[in-house]
């Protein structure tokens, strides 16, 4: 930004310099990390600065100060904020609000005075031609871009002078502050922790994926500030959207929706199916300060392409940068109730394939976002953890964002509580139900869970990189009589009724137009054989996949049972890409008996519909002539091989230190045009791409690259192999870096 001693003419021959202490107030409020000239500070806390006159202050004189929020400004996005520092000439003020103390944007207020706007100015010591002062902002005040000005009255003559400019954030360490958090271990993973852990997979076969946040990187604060300018928020009425952005519930719902490109051409644009030749494969983002620089350098276009962990990986970089306590977390076995009536149907021919008959879904996981803020509007009960969702699901009041809703409110069914506390309810509590339809357009209920949903709720620990389970601050022991009582008094408030075995909703209180619902009859008939799919090794990729159905007459009687058994490549939506395998079969069980039967999936047959992702669902459905009809399904997550990473000397700062990374191509065939990635704040500044050219069938190969570290502490390098022929290969290293020497 400018330079902070610019002065107006009429002032000049008054004061002589200011010192702003960038070292001591940055160390003092928790900013020395970001990489940025300009000073960032955090509300509600004293700053230090000192001004030299030419002459002598005189004591008679009147000190007023007033700080004032910028006017939005238009930059060449093709320009880093630095360049813009070193490029003054090349911004000019765009026609936006003009502060005023009416909207809390304008605050003027009297040394030694503590203004009724909460800002206040006392003079610390007074030296010949020297004055020291404590400036101190509201716990409540506006964040962002900010410029003090100072007007000295002396007699009838005033003089100004532009002391300089700063940027304002929230303030997790202020008591009075509505993101404050007590537990310093939790600010500084929260808050201060520029890389972390997002985990994937399912409920059975939990992965981590290191993910870099790198909200102190250079650009990175000031291009949060820009989503918040770029907002259709901002856009409709700028003045009232600066004015309410010293409320993190108002923050929080803003870059929800701005993170996705739906309504607003957010950050990111997702995608869930066909090509990804025309962006990025989501698979293979590592962090969120590679999207945040194209977004903003693409002049505002949005980012091809993410899914829900990249939303809420960028999300959680840019809440963290603003200041709020933020946190990823990931839900397992994550329902989407497109119709909010508590219940999860999943529709299938009796072939097992999956019928699009309504638009509700079980996701293996699911990935959204936390932030910790107290909630004036609900009151103390709901304060802590709330939870936002960038992921363009649903639409909240007119547009795609989710939250922040409590988790207090969440857990003790209070779903009719903003914002949108139905929706995250049903992802971690609905109930499930699987249907068949027969040719004859008759449908019978197979499967009904209530505790399928919402499994392992994960979430990185404070301090490590192990996983904690927060599903408790979610729900209640599943099963018990309090959860069972906070179902049902969800479905009160929702107004649903139970009807025939199933729930219908009589009075839809929601944000989105009612699914497709289907008229069905619940059987009351019970399968009487039952069944198993099981793996006879690990499923690695490249290699044939070994299982066995094992399937069980549950009677005394001689059954013939059909098997029909479907193998298909899926998201971590479940959603179908492409069928691998397709079978059915007559099995004979004699009274009670127990029969195994064996079969693979080769790699010929998944091999070109797993280019993208690893993920496999296996279903048999099992028919008998008595009894009704048996579900068996089987989810597959196929295991990459192992990269590892070492480092081939002492990490120091400025000092420069080689990794060699080995890998292997896990196929039997020769593989091409391979890129193996590397990231990691504090490391690398840009993300580094080696091509890997060429690897023969089942070959071990290096690579080796220099970093040279720019900041000390402990700091996570990432590392993936990204190929046309199977998803990324990934890994991750720690490294303690020490300082300059």
């Amino acid at each position: 930004m400018f330079a902070i001693n610019l002065l107006y003419i009429f002032l000049a021959q008054k004061i002589t310099k200011i010192d702003w202490h960038s070292k001591l107030n940055k160390a003092a409020h928790h900013t020395s990390d970001y990489n940025s000239t300009q000073m960032i500070l955090r509300r509600g806390q004293a700053f230090a600065i000192t001004l030299n006159f030419q002459t002598t202050v005189q004591p008679e004189n009147n000190f007023t100060f007033i700080a004032s929020t910028e006017n939005e400004l238009i930059v060449d996005p093709g320009l880093s904020p630095t360049a813009i520092t070193q490029n003054c000439c090349l911004l000019f003020p765009l026609a936006g609000p003009s502060p005023a103390e009416s909207q809390q944007t304008k605050a003027v207020f009297h040394l030694s005075e503590v203004a009724a706007n909460g800002w206040s100015a006392t003079q610390e010591r007074c030296e010949p031609g020297r004055m020291s002062l404590m400036i101190v902002s509201p716990a409540n005040a506006i964040i962002g871009q900010y410029k003090l000005k100072l007007q000295i009255a002396s007699g009838n003559k005033t003089s100004s002078a532009l002391l300089g400019q700063f940027v304002l954030l929230f303030n997790p360490w202020c008591p009075n502050d509505d993101v404050y958090m007590a537990n310093e271990k939790e600010r500084q993973e929260y808050v201060l922790n520029d890389s972390g852990i997002i985990f994937q997979g399912k409920e059975k076969y939990i992965q981590q994926e290191a993910w870099n946040y790198g909200q102190f990187e250079e650009d990175i604060l000031d291009i949060s500030l820009s989503i918040l300018d770029r907002s259709l928020n901002h856009r409709q009425d700028p003045s009232t959207d600066v004015s309410n952005r010293n409320d993190p519930i108002y923050v929080c719902r803003v870059i929800s929706a701005m993170v996705n490109s739906n309504d607003e051409k957010g950050v990111v644009e997702g995608k869930w199916s066909g090509s990804y030749r025309s962006g990025t494969n989501p698979l293979h983002w590592s962090g969120s300060v590679t999207i945040l620089r194209k977004w903003y350098r693409g002049r505002y276009r949005p980012i091809r392409y993410g899914q829900c962990w990249v939303f809420a990986g960028v999300m959680c970089t840019v809440l963290r940068s603003l200041g709020i306590p933020t946190r990823v977390i990931t839900n397992f076995n994550s329902a989407h109730d497109s119709n909010i009536n508590l219940s999860i149907d999943k529709y299938i021919d009796v072939s097992g394939k999956t019928l699009n008959l309504t638009e509700d879904s079980i996701w293996n996981f699911h990935v959204w976002n936390e932030s910790w803020f107290t909630r004036r509007d609900l009151g103390s009960f709901y304060d802590g953890w709330q939870v936002l969702d960038a992921t363009p699901q649903e639409k909240s009041k007119g547009i795609y964002r989710c939250g922040p809703a409590s988790t207090r409110a969440i857990k003790e069914g209070d779903v009719n509580l903003d914002y949108d506390s139905s929706f995250v309810f049903a992802a971690v509590n609905a109930d499930c139900v699987t249907w068949i339809q027969h040719s004859n357009k008759r449908k019978e209920r197979i499967y009904s869970n209530t505790r399928k949903i919402g499994k392992f709720i994960s979430t990185k620990a404070v301090g490590t990189n192990t996983r904690v389970d927060v599903t408790d601050n979610y729900k209640y022991p599943e099963g018990s009589s309090k959860e069972r009582q906070v179902y049902k008094k969800a479905l009160k408030l929702l107004a649903v009724r139970s009807t025939g075995g199933r729930k219908k909703v009589t009075k839809p209180r929601r944000r989105f137009p009612a699914a497709r619902r289907q008229n069905t009859t619940a059987t009351t008939r019970k399968p009487t054989v039952s069944g198993k799919l099981k793996l006879d090794a690990p499923p690695v990729i490249g290699q044939d996949i070994l299982l066995t159905l094992a399937l069980q007459n549950l009677t005394a009687d001689f059954k013939t049972i059909k098997v029909k058994l479907r193998a298909s490549a899926v998201l971590y939506t479940r959603k179908p890409k492409a069928e691998i395998l397709q079978w059915s079969r007559s099995v004979q069980l004699g009274a009670e008996e127990v029969k195994e039967i064996s079969f693979k999936i080769t790699y010929t047959q998944y091999k070109n519909a797993l280019l993208d992702d690893r993920k496999i669902l296996v279903t048999a459905v099992c028919e008998a002539r008595q009894g009704a009809s048996l579900l068996v399904e089987k989810d597959i997550v196929l295991q990459d091989p192992f990269l590892t990473i070492e480092v081939l000397g002492p990490t120091v700062v400025h000092k420069a230190t080689n990794v060699l990374v080995t890998f292997t191509n896990p196929l039997s065939e020769v593989v091409t045009d391979c890129v193996l990635r590397a990231e990691g704040s504090g490391l690398l500044k840009e993300q580094l791409n080696i091509n890997v050219a060429r690897m023969a069938p089942m070959e071990t190969a290096t690579a080796e690259f220099e970093i040279v570290p720019y900041k000390s502490g402990i700091r996570q390098l990432q590392v993936d192999l990204a190929c046309i022929r199977f998803s990324n290969i990934k890994g991750f290293v720690m490294l303690d870096v020490a300082p300059a020497q």
